[in-house]
């Protein structure tokens, strides 16, 4: 239990640092960031799918004893939460820097969704260590990467919404550090509560599965030219051909 809580510690603490990646962006040109991000949001989507795919859900099936009902429907309950927490703060990832809805306002509502969406993924990534160290480092690669381009542009929402640079910093930072809050609550629910990860990870994969196909494909969608868009393609099949290499790892 040790080693998964070094793991799972090191893991959502790294990934909280992903929070101050905006600082580097400072110096770039939009239009060159803008390709970055690109690159970025194509290479996650292709992790969030094969975390997902390859690795949660046959671990879900496996510890079921094979395929079931529940299975499939707490990975669809992951879909529905996401949609609703996004709804009901009127929030969703916006991987253009330049995104200017509702600005004021929506930075704040960035925060709160922020705060939401990080206690989550501390969830998830710790469930994932609970059944073993190899799902959870798949789990955190996958999160690590989609984290980059979430974390930029919500930087970048808070730069325009009126926040100073140190001041977009450090809310950035401090609600990434709810992921910790996540961790604690599957600890302690894992423990005490029989079956909890059976349903955490289906619902991780669904949650993956929305992210990945409501926010980050429809982004890649608006880019039209061909060469860009093969591009995206080949980032997002090596996204996917990262999570089956993690298959072999430990």
């Amino acid at each position: 239990m040790s080693e998964v809580l070094f793991y799972a510690i090191l893991s959502i603490f790294l990934v909280s640092v992903v929070s101050l990646i905006g600082i580097f962006t400072l110096s770039i040109k939009v239009e060159r960031l803008k390709n970055f991000l690109s690159l970025f949001v194509s290479f996650s989507a292709g992790t969030l799918f094969g975390d997902a795919f390859i690795h949660l859900l046959p671990e879900a099936v496996e510890s079921a004893g094979g395929f079931t009902l529940s299975v499939s429907l707490y990975a669809v309950s992951g879909v529905a939460i996401w949609f609703l927490i996004e709804k009901v703060v009127h929030w969703h990832h916006c991987h253009n820097i330049t995104c200017k809805e509702g600005i004021g306002t929506f930075a704040i509502m960035n925060l709160y969704g922020d705060v939401v969406h990080n206690m989550i993924d501390g969830l998830i990534i710790g469930a994932s260590y609970t059944v073993s160290i190899p799902l959870g480092l798949a789990t955190t690669v996958a999160v690590f990467l989609h984290e980059i381009p979430q974390e930029i542009s919500d930087f970048g929402v808070l730069i325009h919404g009126g926040f100073s640079r140190k001041k977009a910093l450090f809310f950035n930072f401090l609600t990434a550090l709810s992921a910790f809050v996540g961790l604690v609550f599957v600890l302690v629910f894992s423990t005490y509560v029989d079956g909890f990860n059976a349903f955490v990870i289906p619902f991780a994969a669904g949650a993956f599965i929305y992210v990945a196909g409501a926010d980050l494909i429809p982004e890649l969608h608006k880019e039209v030219n061909v060469k860009k868009s093969i591009i995206q393609f080949i980032f997002f099949v090596v996204g996917v051909g990262v999570m089956v290499a993690l298959l072999n790892f430990g």
